[in-house]
């Protein structure tokens, strides 16, 4: 595909494509999190008590992560297949009737059943919003608008949290969360598709391969560095904030029975939102992504380190540290953004969507090893666990980013295929060029 072949326009920052896809994320992040914020309650309504509660918890955790992992797959492909618009709908519309069928629930196999469903449905809005606002824009916009939807995305965190509060009704909070979908696919008609996929939909090229991504070994170890370098993110949220209650005991912090899981997400990721807005403006400004992901990684680990040695602080503190761990992995909007930016048109959408999909995914994995330090080799210790833990990981991260190209400066009006061609017809140049030369 000829870079210069397409004209592309110069939309401004907040445009219909960025709304859309911020407002969507909002509702995506709102629901994701708003079942971490319920569970407890919505379980004891259903009529489970005692240990059967982080028992079937679990259960309803990891059908939803499943549900994520296979949407991840299916919205990717047919972002690329069938436009990035479409997945947008699609997958608002799914989330949408999901969240509202999870009020409605009255066992807890109905619940897991929607919270399959939800998660299928909301694999797919962040990657194919991404996808859709990157191609849309000019490189040196693009960063911007990625800031932009991932600040307002994961503010539906906080917005979930304090609509718990106001309602205290778990059933209200899915409904309301049903309704704000719906109402957003009206916003849906206002945006249209990206030049650079009108392009290679009319083509011949093949599009959304999702096993094109294993078949080429610099792709494949590409596409692995993406998932890597944001999985410290989920350890710290699923992880450290997620059982945060346990943490403040392990750590004598006083008045650690106040401490609530759904208090520590919200100002978590009112951090978050922040850290997004920051590492944004701050890409932007040094026009890189790799130096602020660089920052942020370090940052991070800091954080887990003060987090995990802050003995006898009081509740105010402790939720200060979440929030500034959550700034620290402030990196999301940067993450989600590089993964877009590394890949062409024919297959931007499979792995923009896969990729952060799958370090959701990654998540069941993370409380293995973790378990695996704390029960065999630290005897029940949780903190000398998730220091190690966060650390490798950590490194891993920082290991994979070096490996990873920068790619502020790169023209995104390309594809995966063309690539190959080019090299295989340079490779046959070569060897003609030989054969003339030695008159073979």
């Amino acid at each position: 595909m000829n870079n210069n072949s397409l004209d592309l326009k110069k939309p401004a920052i907040l445009n219909a494509a960025v709304i859309v896809a911020a407002l969507g994320y909002f509702v995506d992040i709102y629901d994701l999190l708003l079942f971490g914020i319920v569970r407890t309650d919505s379980l004891k309504d259903l009529g489970i008590t005692g240990d059967a509660i982080r028992n079937q918890g679990e259960y309803l955790i990891s059908m939803q992560m499943f549900g994520m992992l296979f949407g991840g797959i299916l919205w990717g492909i047919l972002g690329d297949k069938k436009g990035r618009i479409s997945v947008l709908f699609g997958s608002i519309l799914i989330y949408s009737v999901a969240n509202i069928a999870n009020g409605m629930v009255t066992t807890v196999d109905g619940y897991a059943f929607w919270r399959l469903i939800a998660g299928i449905g909301l694999a797919g809005e962040l990657g194919a919003g991404i996808t859709l606002v990157t191609e849309s824009l000019p490189k040196e916009k693009r960063g911007y608008g990625t800031m932009i939807v991932a600040s307002v995305g994961v503010s539906g965190a906080v917005v979930a949290y304090f609509v718990y509060q106001i309602f205290q009704d778990w059933r209200l909070c899915y409904y309301a969360g049903g309704v704000l979908g719906i109402l957003l696919l009206f916003l849906r008609i206002s945006i249209s598709e990206s030049g650079m996929f009108k392009q290679v939909q009319q083509s011949k090229e093949t599009k959304g391969d999702f096993l094109s991504l294993f078949r080429d070994k610099k792709r494949f170890s590409k596409y692995i560095q993406c998932i890597l370098i944001g999985v410290p993110l989920w350890f710290l949220v699923g992880v450290l904030i997620t059982f945060s209650p346990e943490f403040a005991k392990a750590l004598g912090v006083q008045g650690f029975e106040t401490i609530a899981a759904g208090k520590a997400i919200a100002w978590c990721y009112g951090g978050l939102v922040l850290g997004d807005i920051v590492s944004g403006l701050l890409s932007q400004w040094l026009k890189s992504r790799k130096k602020i992901m660089y920052l942020f990684l370090v940052f991070n680990l800091l954080m887990i380190f003060i987090y995990l040695n802050a003995f006898g602080i009081t509740a105010s503190t402790f939720y200060t540290i979440c929030f500034i761990m959550g700034f620290s992995v402030g990196y999301w909007v940067l993450f989600v953004t590089i993964a877009a930016e590394q890949f062409g048109t024919n297959i931007r959408a499979t792995v923009t969507t896969t990729v952060p999909n799958f370090v959701r995914g990654s998540l069941p994995l993370i409380i293995i090893i973790y378990g695996f330090f704390r029960d065999k080799i630290f005897d029940g210790n949780i903190l000398q666990s998730a220091m190690i833990v966060g650390s490798i990981l950590s490194i891993i991260a920082l290991l994979a980013l070096w490996k990873l190209k920068e790619t502020f400066h790169t023209d995104l009006n390309y594809s995966e295929q063309d690539n190959r061609i080019y090299f295989r017809k340079k490779k046959l140049i070569s060897k003609i060029s030989t054969r003339l030369k030695f008159g073979n």
